[in-house]
């Protein structure tokens, strides 16, 4: 069984171009090389399991679990671009949101606070459904392995993450 060099899933023999990424496919392409960690109590340190254990489409979806919380941790542990990417947006799209929904509450409108349904109630609700839309959308995008871009998010987002457009 061929591998594809550009994403690593296996292909079935014959095929011209990779059905998962497109990628030309050559006569006989290896695996993809793996990173493997070592366990430090074996002396001849033998490789036990890939270093990481999540698909980047799973990891991509996590980056968005809880907000720009997880963002921020996949950004620092996971290297890969796809990952990065994701969690760079997921730090700037719910950070900025988070950021607004404070400067909503406590900052600039605090005192103009003239009951349940005021201008700053329904814009404060306006921007939880928002919100929510975003990270649902976000996480089904991720996890269908897609790099959807928010419109000013993306290319702050690229700009932390260090990667190009794949």
């Amino acid at each position: 069984m061929a591998f594809c060099g550009k994403c690593g899933s296996s292909i079935s023999d014959g095929v011209a171009f990779c059905p998962h990424c497109g990628a030309p496919i050559a006569a006989a392409a290896a695996p993809p090389a793996q990173e493997w960690v070592t366990t430090p109590s074996s002396p001849a340190a033998a490789a036990v399991a890939p270093a990481s254990g999540l698909q980047e489409n799973v990891a991509g979806l996590l980056c968005y679990l809880v907000g720009w919380i997880t963002g921020l941790i996949f950004l620092l542990i996971d290297k890969r671009p796809f990952v990065r990417f994701h969690a760079a947006q997921s730090i700037v799209v719910f950070g900025g949101l988070n950021i607004l929904r404070i400067v909503l509450t406590f900052g600039l409108f605090g005192p103009h606070y003239y009951g349940l349904f005021s201008i700053w109630s329904l814009i404060s609700m306006l921007l939880s459904l928002i919100t929510l839309i975003a990270w649902i959308v976000l996480m089904i995008f991720a996890y269908q392995g897609k790099r959807f871009e928010v419109p000013i998010a993306g290319g702050i987002a690229k700009s932390i993450a260090g990667s190009t457009p794949v």
